[in-house]
């Protein structure tokens, strides 16, 4: 009984300490809530201030909640004037682009951060409303910004938002320009904010200075610059923005571009922070692109579009000859952007990721191209090569133009995908028909996961540990001819055969263990029954590698 009295008197202490440095009375009136329900509340509040929000590579995603461990006025305070100090400490120059996306609190945690770096004498640029994180990332390149800021939780869902963190040519270097920070800068603006003193000493400026809409019309004039003007054009397709805030800027670039009008799923065409028709804002979820689908069905269209909320990831569906509509992977998505590119004669470096397929390897290897290959995430694949051409990951993120966006961009790709898919149309075809000619030319690339939810981030551990205590002499049968383990950089393992391979990891945002699998299979001269076999050996494989690992199939 003492115990739980004297824990529970440290948890009201810390609670009221944080209180009365808080700047946001509906956030202090939570946490009072919380007190007043005390000792019911207990593990609510421990939660709250089980720590503060770390300031990672993708800068900070949590709930949106009051406390140290929740997105809120407070811990973004703390972040802008860890990451203005930061700045001023590396003699950065250039004021700070920031823009935000339609979520809730969206606006009011990117003008507390225009205030916090208008405070500290540096300029704040703001976005002339809620854009696509992509439109951001191109700013700060453009406008030559020291650093740029997007409030936004990407595809996480409602209760979330998110702080993410773009580097300009001063600090990010040829390579990391319009990218987003690694290592050590997430370290050291995470110390810049520890060493912060109390939040009311912050010094507080005004909100900053609102960009012109002419940013958007810049960024627009680059996107279609990607797109060959004398291609086809001739293209029925439709799209959603699921109610995120790309619908207008991708009907915008769609019309530029040359494509016309395209139209938009009515039920999603507008911001909405609550996500209404989708359990999970997130294209790669079930059911999440059911209403696209129909759509697509109703307007006859040759090709359908999911832009994620914040529009920096784009997915694509085609027609089936039975009528239905397939939803491609990010893999096929991103063999077909290569593919395009290489055909169009692009030269350079092609880059993917170590858990994405590696069908872009053997198409650089034929067609005599530089090939790399990074850990997950685009803050890697932005700095893979200075003569990067192109770069994707299987998690629907694709960068066709980094010559002046060096991060994913699911508007750009959008346009490229309809430049495809318009191209293919123009002889009677489909992008799938391409994928099939990509097949009986590389072989069928079967890709999938297997990926296990646990409550014990130990049991993610064990797993993984059980893994490297056991290594397997053969997968499917086929001697394992690689096996790199890539501690301490990475927590990852590799298994590989001559016809598959099994990548597992942590998951970096979620309580999860992954395995991503892939599987090869020659056509043979009959490509249907290559990708029965190849479906067959997926869930093989699947099955023997949670054996492997210990968990459920």
């Amino acid at each position: 009984m003492e115990e739980t009295t004297s824990r529970l008197d440290a948890l009201r202490a810390e609670a009221l300490t944080w209180i009365t440095d808080d700047p946001e009375r509906d956030d202090r009136d939570e946490l009072y809530r919380l007190l007043d329900a005390l000792p019911g509340s207990a593990e609510e509040l421990a939660d709250r201030f089980s720590g503060r929000l770390r300031f990672g590579t993708a800068g900070l995603r949590g709930p949106l909640r009051a406390g140290p461990a929740g997105m809120n006025r407070a811990v973004v305070r703390a972040a802008a004037a860890g990451l203005s100090n930061w700045l001023d400490a590396k003699g950065a120059a250039g004021p700070v682009v920031i823009g935000y996306d339609a979520r809730h609190r969206s606006r009011d945690f990117a003008t507390e951060t225009a205030r916090v770096v208008t405070g500290s004498g540096r300029r704040a640029l703001v976005m002339p409303g809620p854009l696509p994180t992509p439109v951001t990332a191109f700013a700060v390149t453009r406008l030559g910004a020291a650093a740029a800021v997007q409030v936004t939780a990407s595809h996480n869902p409602p209760q979330d938002n998110g702080y993410k963190v773009y580097l300009g040519a001063e600090l990010g270097g040829a390579l990391g320009a319009g990218a987003q920070i690694v290592p050590p800068a997430d370290a050291e603006i995470e110390q810049a904010i520890a060493d912060l003193g109390p939040l009311s000493q912050i010094a507080l400026g005004d909100d900053g200075e609102l960009l012109p809409e002419s940013i958007v019309d810049d960024y627009l004039a680059a996107v279609c610059s990607v797109v060959d003007p004398d291609d086809p054009k001739r293209l029925a397709a439709v799209a959603t923005p699921m109610h995120g805030v790309g619908g207008r800027t991708l009907e915008r670039a769609m019309e530029r571009a040359g494509f016309g009008k395209v139209a938009l799923v009515g039920e999603q065409a507008e911001p909405d922070p609550d996500f209404p028709t989708v359990s999970f804002p997130n294209p790669e979820e079930p059911g999440a692109i059911d209403l696209l689908k129909a759509l697509a069905a109703e307007e006859g269209a040759d090709v359908a579009l999911a832009l994620d909320p914040d529009a920096d990831r784009c997915s694509a569906a085609v027609p089936t000859p039975d009528g239905s509509w397939r939803q491609l992977t990010g893999n096929e998505v991103g063999i077909l952007l290569a593919d395009h590119w290489m055909r169009k004669g692009r030269k350079g470096t092609y880059a993917t990721t170590i858990v994405s397929t590696t069908q872009l390897k053997a198409m650089c290897a034929a067609r005599g191209l530089k090939y790399a290959e990074t850990l997950t995430g685009f803050k890697w694949l932005a700095r893979s090569a200075e003569d990067l051409a192109f770069a994707f990951e299987e998690a629907l993120g694709y960068c066709v133009a980094p010559e002046f966006l060096r991060d994913k961009d699911g508007i750009s790709a959008a346009l490229v995908i309809a430049e495809i898919a318009a191209g293919e149309a123009a002889r009677f075809a489909t992008l799938q028909d391409r994928l099939d000619e990509l097949a009986e030319e590389f072989g069928v690339y079967e890709t999938g996961q297997l990926s296990v939810r646990v409550d014990d981030l130990s049991e993610i551990a064990a797993c993984m540990k059980r893994l490297r205590g056991h290594r397997p002499a053969t997968l499917l049968d086929e001697p394992v001819t690689e096996y790199t383990d890539r501690l301490p950089e990475a927590d990852v393992v590799t298994i590989a055969t001559a016809n598959a391979r099994v990548v597992a990891r942590p998951s970096g945002t979620e309580p999860k263990l992954k395995a991503y699998l892939e599987v090869r299979e020659d056509s043979g001269g009959d490509l249907a029954a290559a990708r029965e076999r190849a479906r067959a050996s997926i869930a093989a494989l699947r099955a023997e590698v949670a054996g492997l690992l210990g968990v459920p199939d």
